[in-house]
């Protein structure tokens, strides 16, 4: 072989690698922003109950999905079977990232249960019926397999019913919080960071997920896990919704993203009445009233 060529052969499995752990870096960071954020401001207001819940739930059959495809030698056979021999293209950094971005949502919502919120917010009912009716398909399906065997349908299918319905939780998650700032005409409490980094991982995981399918010239990679482009576009797709959100329709110089302290972003948001005033920051108004 060229000696060129096989360095070209062997340096694109490393240019995969490196993307794969990048991209899972943008996307398990791009958590962190809004965990801050609640912290800071010791509220939730401005974020979406839906969301959050549709996140944990999403990412639990993510995780799900992602660690027997990569664990499983009984998944890892079924694959090869329905895909002529060829090896699945879920990867370890995949593992990773779907098992930080379960407990890092988890975390999250737990956050709601301590930081103030409006009274308006809770779950819906249309979220509490679709996570109560998937969850039953999810029970049926593994009934069904159990008591008939693999003959009619196998554990595989089971796991594409999971990625499927993730990729709805990821197609309709993001329009509760969409509709949200465009009621309230703001983006306060909803980090832009956030937007910023998982739009960052979007496009790095299609990329390893093109040059993987690439590299083996194997395209069923890509067909075989809908998922997982599935989520890089979607991803996408959203974050420029968000974006456009933020920095163009409901732009403010005064926005949280320009405070240059805490301090000043709690002002802000005890001006507008979304946070309470402390029995100190009470007293220093009271103090100045009487000085003026």
């Amino acid at each position: 072989m060229d000696q060129s060529k096989y360095v070209q052969l062997s340096t694109w499995p490393v240019i995969s690698n490196v993307i794969g752990w990048c991209y899972f870096l943008a996307w398990s960071v791009s958590f962190y922003p809004q965990v801050i954020l609640n912290w800071q401001r010791k509220s939730v207001k401005g974020l979406s109950m839906d969301f959050l819940y549709y996140n944990v739930y999403g990412f639990f059959c993510y995780w799900i999905f992602n660690m027997s495809f990569f664990f499983s030698k009984e998944i890892q056979n079924e694959y090869k079977e329905r895909n002529n021999s060829n090896e699945n293209l879920v990867r370890f950094n995949d593992v990773m990232f779907a098992t930080h971005a379960f407990l890092i949502s988890l975390f999250t919502l737990t956050q709601t249960f301590y930081y103030k919120k409006d009274s308006s917010q809770h779950i819906s009912t249309m979220a509490k019926y679709f996570i109560a009716v998937t969850l039953t398909g999810i029970v049926g399906i593994s009934l069904f397999i159990i008591l008939f065997g693999a003959n009619m349908i196998m554990w595989i299918d089971l796991l594409y019913f999971l990625s499927y319905i993730k990729l709805i939780i990821s197609l309709i998650k993001y329009i509760p919080q969409a509709w949200l700032n465009f009621k309230r005409k703001s983006t306060t409490g909803w980090s832009i960071y956030n937007i910023l980094l998982d739009f960052t991982g979007g496009v790095l995981s299609i990329t390893q997920l093109f040059i993987d399918s690439w590299q083996n010239n194997d395209w069923s990679g890509i067909s075989g896990i809908p998922v997982k482009l599935g989520l890089g576009l979607l991803s996408i797709a959203f974050d420029v919704m968000f974006m456009v959100q933020h920095y163009i329709l409901y732009y403010d110089h005064d926005d949280i993203t320009s405070l240059n302290t805490v301090d000043e972003e709690r002002r802000r948001l005890i001006a507008e009445g979304l946070v309470p005033r402390t029995i100190d920051e009470e007293e220093e108004e009271d103090n100045y009233s009487v000085g003026n």
